[in-house]
């Protein structure tokens, strides 16, 4: 139930026809488990808390570094050292007092994935490592709950939504594999456009919205892809594979 502070808070959502009172009683009911506070984890936090997504668990066992906050935002120099979840969690509160905001600041991985991912309606991953992005999948392919995966490198950025439990829907691994030591992107070693990391989080903030309220269609078993170098946007079908160690039946 809406109070009369979070009619007022999210009036222009609400008035949306497609999105309506159900909507936002739907973001209120919902728990995202965010993968990472970093170029994506920010921006995404920042308009999931604005949006009124009623708990948010940010799992990040990083600090802020200087080199964070060209594309960080919701850090400062005053918090360079401190944990990035605490800090994070901290933010999303401040964005909006109506959200319950988590900070575990430790390492996801295999042994502990299933544990801290449980009780979330959708996941968000924004890490930057394929040990851990394919852990997260493994736990939600096993805890049927949607992954939002989003992923940045140089000027280019993907978006995709994974529901590998589900007859033809792909998982994550039925995309890039399942090999934990296949090289990823590396932001210190590549680059990174700052502004890039803000279109890709809020993108990831945005599809995750729409998969948890229902309006529009979900981006299932399509990878969006964005290449800024030349201002080029697109979607790919992502299949099934038949013999992913992870989905198939």
């Amino acid at each position: 139930m809406l109070n009369d502070a979070e009619l007022d808070r999210y009036a222009r959502q609400i008035i949306l026809p497609a999105f309506g009172g159900t909507g936002q009683a739907k973001l209120k009911g919902s728990h995202v488990a965010i993968i990472g506070a970093g170029g994506i984890g920010c921006p995404a936090i920042t308009y999931l808390a604005a949006a009124g997504v009623g708990k948010l668990t940010i799992i990040d066992d990083d600090h802020v570094e200087l080199s964070n906050l060209q594309r960080q935002p919701l850090f400062t120099d005053a918090d360079v050292g401190a944990p990035k979840a605490m800090v994070a969690a901290d933010a999303a509160w401040r964005i909006n007092p109506h959200v319950e905001a988590i900070a575990v600041a430790e390492r996801l991985d295999e042994a502990n994935a299933a544990a801290l991912l449980a009780g979330a309606s959708l996941i968000l991953d924004g890490c930057d490592n394929f040990a851990t992005r394919l852990a997260v999948n493994r736990a939600a392919v096993t805890l049927q709950i949607p992954l939002l995966s989003a992923a940045i490198g140089a000027f280019e950025g993907q978006v995709a939504l994974y529901e590998g439990w589900r007859g033809e829907s792909p998982c994550y691994a039925c995309l890039v594999g399942n090999d934990p030591d296949r090289p990823g992107i590396n932001c210190a070693e590549q680059g990174v456009m700052g502004a890039l990391a803000g279109m890709v989080g809020t993108m990831a903030a945005l599809e995750t919205v729409r998969a948890l309220s229902g309006w529009g269609t979900p981006l299932v078993g399509r990878l969006a892809i964005i290449d800024m170098l030349d201002r080029r946007w697109r979607e790919v079908a992502v299949a099934k594979e038949p013999e992913c160690p992870i989905c198939r039946g």
